[in-house]
């Protein structure tokens, strides 16, 4: 087996594999190892890009291929959603601090291509689970900027009617959104067990932060999930702060793609959009030949705090802060867009110009919707399946005993 031996531990760059370059000399961009008349001009026809070779370490594990079949279309488009997540998780940090939104709420500005890559790398009848920084997940699973703002803000028309918020967001294939930390691991193995017992030839991607990385249950759903070989990716999105503390402060070791012991591992540039995709697809044909579950680790960085009540410079010098910008996967990605021709620089200022509009919009009719009435209907009306209800739910006492209509 391949495997790329691991930078010492002990600085930042040892959590998210770099080029090394020379100072003075920008880390080069896709579009200057790539022939650039290979690249159609059709938007819809294939062609391969490289991807650097110091995107992944591997622990018992062939990498990914380093290239990827794409088009101009598809890389539109994965920069499109990487921009409506930016723009959205904006759009909700502007209205925590007009005070229009309460409570908590985690924001994932700086991992967008973490969702986004591993979206494009599935399939919408593959299942994902992540834990609470979960509103670009979201999006990226079939929620609706207007549905994620509405619930944020507590509305009726919120992707939870309202009542979930930031931590418990739910759809199709989704399964949130939870806010337990580490307690959505051994929920994901379950459903990848759901998915082997019934014979769906689909996987589960089951993320959790580097916070909990160190849970007991964690192991334990790692132990299972072997023991039958289930269908599932497990994927620590390591942003190197659980809260205010660093990986390096709480874990004894940081090489998450290594905590499987037995399962095969990957440690993935999670601010490249490419080589998550490429990560995914590839960890996806190895658990559907039935080798049981992969260890994933997505080397990333938020870029606000743990949580808007957390301004995130206590713990983390601004120059730390400066040097991560300088890899924002968004800006990054453009930049290799435009060198490549795939758009121009008025055309990507033209797709900023539409997600901001479409942002914008959504979040209007979101505060427009109104809150959830107030009465026992509403309030128990998701306690079962929609349709399965029985009349009568009981109360702690026969006066409290709740009799639907």
């Amino acid at each position: 087996m391949f495997s790329r031996i691991v930078r010492p531990k002990g600085s930042l760059a040892s959590f998210r594999p770099r080029v090394q370059v020379q100072p003075g000399i920008r880390r080069r961009f896709l579009a200057n190892v790539a022939n650039i008349e290979d690249i159609p001009s059709e938007d819809d026809r294939a062609f391969s890009v490289p991807i650097s070779e110091d995107s992944y370490e591997t622990y018992n594990f062939d990498p990914p291929p380093y290239s990827i079949e794409t088009t101009k279309n598809q890389l539109k488009q994965l920069y499109h959603d990487m921009a409506m997540i930016r723009r959205m998780e904006l759009a909700a940090d502007s209205l925590y601090k007009d005070r229009k939104i309460r409570g908590f709420c985690h924001l994932s500005t700086g991992q967008e291509a973490v969702a986004v890559g591993i979206e494009h790398g599935m399939t919408r009848e593959d299942k994902l689970i992540t834990a609470y920084r979960s509103h670009g997940m979201t999006l990226m699973r079939g929620g609706t900027v207007k549905s994620i703002i509405a619930e944020l803000l507590g509305r009726r028309a919120g992707i939870s009617f309202g009542k979930g918020g930031s931590m418990h967001m739910f759809c199709e294939s989704f399964f949130g959104g939870n806010g337990i930390v580490g307690a959505s691991v051994p929920l994901g193995a379950g459903i990848a067990f759901a998915q082997q017992y019934n014979d769906k030839p689909n996987v589960t991607i089951n993320l959790f932060g580097d916070g909990a990385a160190n849970q007991g249950q964690v192991h334990e759903a790692f132990n299972m999930a072997k023991l039958w070989d289930l269908p599932v990716i497990f994927g620590c999105e390591n942003n190197k702060y659980g809260m205010g503390t660093s990986a390096e402060r709480s874990s004894a070791s940081t090489e998450y793609y290594k905590r499987g012991q037995y399962i095969p591992g990957l440690r993935v540039d999670g601010m490249d959009v490419l080589a998550v995709l490429s990560a995914i697809k590839h960890g996806k044909e190895y658990v559907q030949a039935g080798n049981g579950p992969l260890l994933y680790e997505y080397a990333t960085y938020r870029f606000a705090g743990h949580s808007m009540s957390d301004p995130g410079t206590a713990y983390r010098s601004r120059e730390e802060l400066k040097a991560e910008r300088e890899n924002d996967p968004i800006s990054s990605f453009r930049a290799k867009l435009i060198n490549w021709d795939v758009f121009s620089e008025d055309q990507a200022r033209e797709i900023d110009r539409s997600v901001r509009k479409k942002v914008n919009d959504e979040v209007a009719e979101a505060e427009a919707s109104p809150e959830p009435e107030l009465n026992a209907d509403i309030l128990f009306e998701d306690t079962y399946a929609r349709g399965s209800e029985p009349r009568q739910r009981r109360g702690r006492t026969i006066d409290e005993t709740y009799y639907s209509g």
